[in-house]
């Protein structure tokens, strides 16, 4: 049932925006009670919650995955993933519906992707620090941090407000993150 309602909410914040998808609508499209989903989430903000934890579960998936497949490159990985990312940014249903309520002034789920530290900023604080950890362990914990800290911020400020196309901003943020490490 959990993602019966989660696939619903997904549905109707993609065709009509957060703002709109009412737990009335959400249950009938999932086709359970409204008080059936009131007791699996609680609230409409921890179904919208759910919501974007999932999505961003699935898109980190998809990090993890691109930083391993091009492994023997640790630069060329890193501008991978993070192209992966940004192209997620403009073609995901739900994160473009997110982005651009936000842009309209409707921002109730943007505080999941952008202020909350989960589910998010820390999921991919994690996974980055972890990956640049194993292919630079001589590198000071410091350092580590302010790269990871640098391009997970950098990459979250260009979901929602985009400066370059997303092969641009890949290439430049993993050139500059590599610079930082002191890798030319």
């Amino acid at each position: 049932m959990r993602e019966r309602v989660l696939d619903a909410a997904y549905e109707l914040t993609c065709a009509d925006g957060w703002d709109r998808a009412s737990l009335s609508a959400v249950a009938s499209l999932a086709q359970v009670s409204r008080p059936s989903v009131y007791k699996e989430f609680g609230t409409r903000a921890r179904l919208g919650h759910a919501l974007v934890t999932r999505e961003t579960r699935r898109l980190l998936d998809g990090v993890a995955e691109t930083l391993t497949a091009a492994d023997r490159d640790p630069r060329g990985a890193l501008a991978s993933a993070l192209l992966f990312v940004l192209t997620a940014a403009e073609h995901n249903p739900l994160l473009r519906a997110v982005v651009t309520a936000a842009r309209r002034g409707a921002d109730s789920l943007l505080p999941c992707l952008t202020a909350r530290a989960d589910p998010l900023f820390d999921a991919a604080q994690h996974l980055l620090r972890a990956w640049l950890a194993e292919r630079f362990p001589t590198r000071g914990e410091e350092d580590l941090d302010v790269v990871t800290d640098f391009v997970v911020r950098t990459v979250i400020s260009h979901f929602v407000l985009p400066t370059w196309p997303p092969e641009v901003a890949a290439g430049r943020l993993a050139r500059v993150a590599f610079r930082m490490l002191g890798e030319t």
